[in-house]
């Protein structure tokens, strides 16, 4: 279960594809060059292979478990996690204000990839903590940003995000927690489940963001605050040492992730959890979105990076794995099954998938980088909407994706990736999670239909679509039945808005019925406009003199992308057309067993 890090395509897709060079000229990343960037992976890829990764498989067998009240995490974790924060790891995209390494996310994202693919479960934690900071970030208070910024900027404090309750679910309208007024704070009772590691041995405090209800609040989501929750609070003489009434009822027994605790929290069972404020009272929900979308981007990377991980070990076990006769061979000699032409079409379905996401996660990434510091309005603007329209794609897609390259990478191993030893299972398991939490993949697809197309009737979602013909041009020069595949997906993209946006006029079923398809259809187009780019990029890398087989097996990837994948647009935008009026008219008895 060795993993090595992809430095290489992490670097080629940095470059190359999210444009480092034009994020390194943005103010106060001047930093970020080609060559920080090689520094940079190389050390991570050595964190990641050498401290993470081996604790993945003995972490999942363990599982993280409840003492006394107080959560226990795996064998190896607690020195793993020192380790991590004291290398700086922790604060990488974040301001040196508050002690951070002030990178852009771009960068931020290459690395986050190699601890998610590395031991998932352990990486689910910081992955929370940058959820906190940037949502503290933005709309906490002076005061507040004092308090929690610095300690969880370097990782000495971890932060969660605390929305679900059992009878709500994802319908946070229905949250029931309550805070009421005490004096300079607020006193909250309730219970939240499902919080990743919302109790742990790794740190001295967490620092909970809680949605909860003032007594006057409105019904529904209008009527939600939001709250920071610390576990332990200020004393007189400036020391975090007084418990907060926040009590760890049970871990969730889980599918996978075993070795994260995801903690039911109580809150108030004695009297009232104190927590503050985050700015005004019932704009909690649009200040959670600001925590939810980098979780929600940092999850379509986990679902990428676990895929490549998975994709890893299958490469190695097919190379390794001796069983059956070469079907070209008069003499029919036994080979390793990764001679066998099924085994060969896995593992190239699996590659071309992981390296698409992996550069639309990139991108995605960059064009966060532009829309919080370019210097110009409008390319600020454009970049904003692509940000806008990828995220539930990254989210949504990558993890829907991840999870059939990791089916994919079982199925490479046979009977074998059926029996937990070899891990494959393992990785199974874990990934299962990705198109559930953070927005199933349902609500990531109306959060596409709905925010960003039929809120404007498909203005933003076409100009972004505009944005990718402009930058594609080029590739003409790369293959003609290539760079017609793609304005051919860019085509059904425009038309599958026009008719969503027609159907809503009539009944708004209709396209939701349809928005996970449209989702997917978005997926594959704008994967394939990744994968275009990179074989164009290798072609004049080539031709400038680079002999690397690298750069000649990106333009092989990219044509089986286009032979494999890409077809899948057709059908996708038939469903659409098609599919809509029929489950929009559905009664739910038709689902019952006659």
């Amino acid at each position: 279960m060795s993993y090595t890090a992809p430095t290489r395509d992490l670097a080629f897709a940095c470059s190359e594809l999210a444009d480092l060079e034009g994020v390194s000229q943005l103010p106060g990343f001047e930093d970020a060059t080609a060559d920080m960037l090689e520094a940079i992976l190389e050390e991570a890829g050595k964190f990641g292979s050498e401290v993470l990764a081996p604790i993945n498989h003995s972490g999942d067998q363990q599982g993280a478990r409840l003492e006394n009240g107080q959560a226990v995490t795996a064998d190896g974790w607690k020195p793993a996690y020192q380790q991590f924060i004291e290398s700086g790891w922790n604060g990488l995209p974040f301001s040196p204000d508050y002690g951070g390494q002030g990178l852009p996310w771009l960068i931020a994202t290459a690395v986050n990839e190699i601890w998610h693919a590395s031991n998932m479960a352990f990486a689910l934690c910081p992955l929370l903590t940058q959820g906190a900071i940037e949502a503290i970030l933005a709309h906490g208070s002076p005061q507040q940003q004092q308090d929690y910024l610095s300690k969880l900027v370097s990782g000495e404090w971890t932060g969660t995000m605390n929305l679900t309750e059992s009878q709500a679910g994802s319908d946070l309208s229905a949250v029931k927690t309550r805070a009421k007024p005490n004096g300079d704070h607020y006193l909250l009772s309730g219970q939240k489940i499902y919080i990743t590691y919302g109790d742990h041995d790794l740190t001295e405090n967490i620092v909970h963001l809680v949605l909860a209800r003032l007594p006057d609040a409105p019904e529904g989501v209008k009527g939600i605050s939001l709250f920071i929750v610390p576990k332990f609070l200020r004393e007189e003489d400036g020391s975090w040492t007084r418990r907060n009434d926040v009590e760890t009822l049970s871990l969730e027994k889980k599918l996978g992730i075993h070795a994260s605790p995801t903690a039911v929290l109580g809150y108030g069972n004695n009297g009232g959890a104190v927590g503050y404020l985050v700015g005004e009272e019932n704009q909690g929900l649009m200040y959670m979105f600001t925590m939810m979308n980098v979780a929600r981007h940092s999850v379509g990377v986990q679902g990428y990076a676990l895929a490549d991980r998975a994709y890893q070990q299958a490469v190695q076990f097919a190379s390794d794995r001796t069983q059956g006769r070469a079907i070209d061979s008069p003499t029919g000699e036994r080979v390793s099954i990764i001679d066998h032409p099924d085994v060969q079409r896995l593992l190239w379905v699996q590659k071309c998938r992981n390296e698409s996401l992996r550069s639309l996660g990139l991108v995605t990434a960059a064009c966060m980088d532009k829309a919080e510091r370019h210097p110009e309005a409008e390319t600020r603007k454009a970049a904003e909407e692509i940000v806008e329209v990828m995220t539930p794609i990254v989210k949504g897609y990558s993890t829907e994706i991840g999870l059939e390259n990791v089916s994919l990478a079982l199925q490479v191993h046979g009977g074998m990736g059926f029996i937990e030893e070899t891990g494959a299972a393992q990785h199974y398991r874990d990934q299962r999670i990705t198109p559930i939490y953070e927005g199933t993949t349902g609500i990531q697809a109306m959060d596409l239909l709905g925010r960003k197309l039929l809120r404007d009737g498909g203005q933003m979602t076409g100009r972004v679509i505009d944005y990718i013909r402009q930058d594609s041009i080029e590739f003409t020069t790369l293959s003609k039945d290539m760079a017609a595949s793609l304005q051919t997906g860019l085509d059904l993209l425009s038309t599958a808005i026009k008719d969503l946006v027609a159907a809503a006029g009539k009944d708004i079923r209709i396209p939701a019925a349809v928005a996970e398809p449209n989702l997917r259809l978005w997926g594959v187009v704008v994967c394939g406009w990744q994968m275009a780019k990179a074989a164009h990029r290798s072609k004049i890398l080539i031709e400038q003199g680079a002999s690397d087989a690298f750069y000649t097996n990106k333009i092989r990837t990219a044509e089986f992308y286009f032979s494999s994948e890409m077809p899948r647009m057709i059908y996708l935008a038939e469903t659409i057309r098609k599919s809509g009026e029929l489950v929009s008219e559905t009664e739910a008895e038709v689902f019952q067993v006659a």
